[in-house]
């Protein structure tokens, strides 16, 4: 059963989105407009969440006029899941919090999680029951499934100019051919 608090206790109810360590390497990142892009929101909010350490870009801050933030594929997750979560109505301060434990978790727990809210505090669920549970309470209005917002985000990520922190190059991702069959779809 799912306690009266927000982020309850972990299982393995979902299997990991990148089974095969597939995602991004830790050392690659995505400047400041690619990160906007790819997240949905504007540069402005980007501007403001790093200033106010919301989100603080884990590869490379910026120090001074002219150097370029860098954004981990777990930043532009964070990223997305906030915008989500104040489109819902969720206040700055309850994102805070979520934020502060999503930046506990490592990309492969981050895809094992569904948030909910009632439009106040924010709920963890890493299992089917506890998503029963929460339902049953009467306490969550609507759902972030965490791994769904991955799904996303790779899906274009790799449209957008990645850099590595180190200076080295990024080999570029080469498209599948279900995902080649989904763009040609998606642009006609």
């Amino acid at each position: 059963m799912v306690e009266d608090r927000p982020f309850g206790v972990e299982s393995d109810g979902q299997e990991a989105l990148f089974p095969d360590a597939s995602y991004p390497d830790e050392l690659v990142g995505y400047r400041g407009p690619a990160a906007c892009q790819i997240a949905g929101i504007t540069y402005r909010q980007l501007d403001y969440w790093a200033r106010t350490g919301l989100i603080a870009p884990s590869i490379r801050t910026a120090h001074g006029s002219g150097s370029q933030r860098l954004y981990s594929f777990k930043d532009v997750l964070v990223l997305k899941i906030v915008k989500r979560l104040l489109d819902t109505g969720v206040s700055l301060q309850n994102i805070r919090v979520a934020v502060d434990h999503l930046r506990q978790r490592g990309v492969r727990d981050l895809a094992k999680i569904t948030l909910f809210s009632d439009g106040t505090t924010v709920y963890e669920c890493t299992s089917p029951e506890e998503v029963v549970d929460l339902l049953q309470g009467g306490q969550g209005v609507f759902g972030i499934a965490v791994s769904g917002a991955m799904r996303e985000i790779s899906g274009t990520i790799h449209e957008f100019p990645a850099e590595r922190a180190d200076g080295g190059s990024v080999e570029p991702v080469v498209e599948d051919e279900l995902s080649r069959r989904r763009r040609t779809r998606a642009t006609g």
